[in-house]
């Protein structure tokens, strides 16, 4: 029997076991993040298909850091000139393919101090993987959150051999299983997807850590309280950016 008790206890210890094994990396992360932050940098972030939700859960809303920015699949078709045909084609998946990174990351405005973060559970498809390595060679700080489990089971995708967390500068494990499923039925098949959860777990740790230095340092918290005027004047601090 499957129920929500279950699912629960089962999250719960992979939950335990994220926080137990990834602390250290996680605190890097937030190391950082008050690095960039304070230098008025921002953070990009960067992930195909549900991945994109760790930037949407730590944006736009009470208490969230302001210099986040989301990468955002949909700008090739309503800022790059990609056409709806061929972003939608199911039989040439556009996430998989090598090379087009440059042109989503030309769409915005980058500069030397801003880090990046690369999310991807099974880290083999090509647009995730150009991403990370241009802002490498492009002299950014990367941060990589993926499944270990997951994406050394898979074979490469990339046409260089590699995987998403090789071109990482501090790699986080969401700890998730292979397949993302975490709940074993009495058949063949799993239920309960759980990167979403973990990564989220992961970014909001990320952010509450960040924010915890950049008061130690004393530096002014570009977090939104909810008072229109303290968050309209973060916003346009940063506007066109984040």
């Amino acid at each position: 029997m499957i129920d929500a008790l279950r699912f629960k206890e089962e999250l719960f210890v992979l939950l335990d076991q994220l926080y137990d094994s990834q602390k250290e990396n996680i605190e890097a992360a937030a190391q950082a993040f008050k690095e960039c932050i304070e230098k008025d940098g921002v953070v990009h972030v960067f992930g195909s298909g549900h991945s994109v939700g760790l930037g949407i859960d730590i944006k736009n809303r009470v208490g969230a850091l302001v210099p986040i920015h989301i990468m955002e699949m949909s700008d090739f078709v309503t800022r790059g000139n990609i056409s709806v045909e061929e972003f939608m084609d199911r039989k040439n998946i556009f996430e998989r393919k090598p090379g087009v990174a440059k042109q989503l990351y030309d769409l915005y405005d980058i500069r030397p101090q801003d880090i990046f973060i690369v999310i991807s559970n099974s880290g083999i498809n090509g647009i995730v993987i150009d991403i990370a390595d241009l802002a490498k060679k492009n002299g950014h700080k990367v941060i990589i959150i993926t499944s270990m489990k997951h994406t050394l089971a898979e074979e490469p995708r990339h046409p260089s051999g590699k995987k998403l967390y090789e071109f990482g500068d501090i790699v986080i494990d969401n700890c998730g299983p292979h397949g993302d499923a975490l709940i074993q039925t009495d058949g063949v098949e799993k239920v309960s997807s759980v990167s979403s959860i973990c990564n989220n777990c992961v970014a909001q740790s990320m952010a509450a850590r960040t924010v915890e230095l950049l008061k130690e340092d004393r530096f002014e918290l570009p977090v939104l309280n909810g008072d229109k005027a303290h968050d309209d004047a973060l916003k346009k601090k940063y506007e066109g950016r984040a």
